[in-house]
């Protein structure tokens, strides 16, 4: 039986986690869940988390969104924009980021994952991304990118992308245009597309 979701109010993420949950009561829930749009879901180490993004949420996804595109088509960068596609090992963990990006070609694992942070806390998603074995993850969370990369002890925090087609990236200036990009969508592209056109970033 399908389960269908109320949707929280626009101002407000809503997430609720279910513990001691195995990978086929996962599996169950994901099927369940199925036709209920706007939910994503996410498992680790027996806990079953079900998250429904507010509006504030969805307009930092897309501002950040926006402004890495202007970026690769700029530097005519491949890449494959994957979204919120579900990560998954099987029986271990499986995520869905808010947005994700294959170099290169498509792969079952991003290069890069990117994530919005309004509720849980991003040590448990770390965590979680690095079961995946996601190469690197980025947090946006209290208007800043906070940006971790995959070693063989885990993730380390870095300040800039150690992924060679974001080299000439700038992450502060991205993060001003994100915050800018709250009020204003159009100044935050612009802005950003003029400091690229410049060489200032």
């Amino acid at each position: 039986m399908i389960q269908t979701l109320k949707k929280p109010r626009a101002a407000q993420d809503w997430v609720t986690a279910y513990h001691d949950r195995t990978w086929e009561q996962f599996k169950h829930i994901q099927a369940g869940l199925e036709g209920s749009p706007g939910v994503r879901l996410s498992f680790y180490e027996g806990v079953v988390e079900i998250f429904m993004p507010g509006q504030p949420h969805e307009i930092f996804k897309e501002i950040i969104g926006s402004l890495l595109d202007a970026f690769f088509l700029h530097w005519r960068i491949k890449v494959v924009p994957t979204g919120s596609v579900t990560q998954e090992q099987e029986g271990v963990a499986s995520a869905q980021a808010d947005k994700s990006y294959c170099f290169g070609s498509a792969k079952p694992i991003p290069d890069l994952s990117i994530e919005v942070i309004f509720t849980s806390g991003s040590i448990a998603k770390l965590s979680r991304y690095q079961a995946l074995g996601v190469p690197e993850v980025w947090f946006w969370e209290d208007g800043l990118f906070t940006l971790h990369r995959l070693g063989e002890t885990g993730y380390t925090r870095i300040y800039q992308s150690q992924i060679p087609e974001l080299a000439k990236l700038d992450i502060d200036l991205l993060s001003r245009c994100v915050l800018m990009g709250e009020t204003d969508w159009l100044e935050a592209v612009q802005t950003f597309r003029a400091a690229i056109s410049k060489g200032d970033i």
